[in-house]
C-alpha cells in the first residue's frame, strides 16, 4: 500500500499530477486553469496534499481569510475538498490521514480551528461532513435552504457565513453561474452547459469569481460554483444534463 504523501508547492506545480481529475490522459484546459489558479493561491498558504499516485486521494484547504468563499472568522483554516475516490482506495486511512495532518498543520500554525461547507442532505460535490464529524467538526452556522457550515474549533471561537450569503437572491431571471477555477471540472462543466443552454435555446450568465473580495461578497454559499434560476439560489453542484434539466422544470 503506498503511504507516500505530497504537497504541491510552487517548485513542483507544474510537473506533479493533479489527482482530482485522473481520467484525462490528454492536455486539459481545466488543469492548465487549475495550475494557474493554485500558482497563485500558494503564496497565499493555499494547501494541496495527495498521495504520490495518480489517484483522487488528496485534500485541498487554505487560511480562511484567503480563501475564495463567503465565509469569515479569524484563525481558521477553511478546507475545500477532501477526497478519497476509487474503490481500490477505500478503507487504507487514507482520509484519516489526510484530516489529521490538516489538524496537525492548524495547531502547529496556532490556528482557532478548522471548518467547511456542508449541507443537511450531503451534496455530491461537497467533502463528506459524516466523516468530518468524526473528528469533532460540528454545526455553527445555517442557511434557510439546508446549507451547514461545519467547524473544529480549538478555543472556542467560530466562524460564521458573511451576512450576504444569507440572501441567496439576485436580480436576475435567467440561469446565472458564478465559478472559479479552483475545480479541474469546472471548465468542462462550463461548455458542457452552454452547450445544453444552445439546444434548449435557454439563455445563461456566467460570472467568473476571480477575485478575493468577489468571493467573500457572493450572495450564496461557494465552494468553487454557485447556481441561480429565476433569481433564486439553487445548488453548488456542478451541473450534468439530468440536474440541468431538474432546475429548468422549476
Amino acid at each position: 500500500m503506498n503511504t507516500e504523501f505530497v504537497n504541491i508547492t510552487a517548485e513542483n506545480l507544474f510537473n506533479e499530477h493533479l489527482c482530482c481529475i485522473i481520467r484525462s490522459r490528454k492536455p486539459h484546459q481545466g488543469v492548465d486553469a487549475k495550475r494557474q489558479w493554485l500558482s497563485e493561491r500558494l503564496q497565499e498558504g493555499h494547501v494541496f496534499r495527495k498521495l504520490n499516485d495518480k489517484a483522487a486521494v488528496f485534500i485541498e484547504y487554505a487560511p480562511l481569510e484567503t480563501a475564495w468563499v463567503p465565509i469569515v472568522g479569524e484563525n481558521f483554516y477553511y478546507i475545500y475538498c477532501l477526497w478519497v475516490n476509487g474503490a481500490s482506495n477505500k478503507g487504507k486511512g487514507y482520509g484519516k490521514a489526510l484530516m489529521e495532518y490538516c489538524l496537525a498543520d492548524a495547531k502547529e500554525k496556532g490556528k482557532s480551528g478548522i471548518c467547511m461547507l456542508g449541507a443537511k442532505k450531503q451534496k455530491s460535490w461537497l467533502s463528506n461532513q459524516s466523516f468530518a464529524k468524526k473528528f469533532g467538526f460540528s454545526v455553527v452556522d445555517t442557511t434557510e435552504n439546508g446549507y451547514e457550515l461545519l467547524a473544529l474549533s480549538f478555543d472556542g471561537t467560530t466562524p460564521k457565513f458573511a451576512q450576504n450569503v444569507k440572501t441567496q437572491k439576485i436580480d436576475r431571471e435567467e440561469l446565472t453561474i458564478y465559478y472559479d477555477m479552483q475545480c479541474p471540472y469546472i471548465w468542462q462543466r462550463i461548455e458542457m452547459v452552454k452547450q445544453l443552454c444552445g439546444e434548449k435555446n435557454v439563455s445563461v450568465s456566467f460570472f467568473p469569481v476571480d477575485t478575493l473580495k468577489k468571493a467573500k461578497e457572493l450572495p450564496c454559499v461557494f465552494n468553487n460554483w454557485a447556481v441561480f434560476y429565476k433569481g433564486v439560489f439553487e445548488t453548488v453542484n456542478l451541473l450534468d444534463a439530468a440536474s440541468f434539466e431538474r432546475i429548468l422544470k422549476k
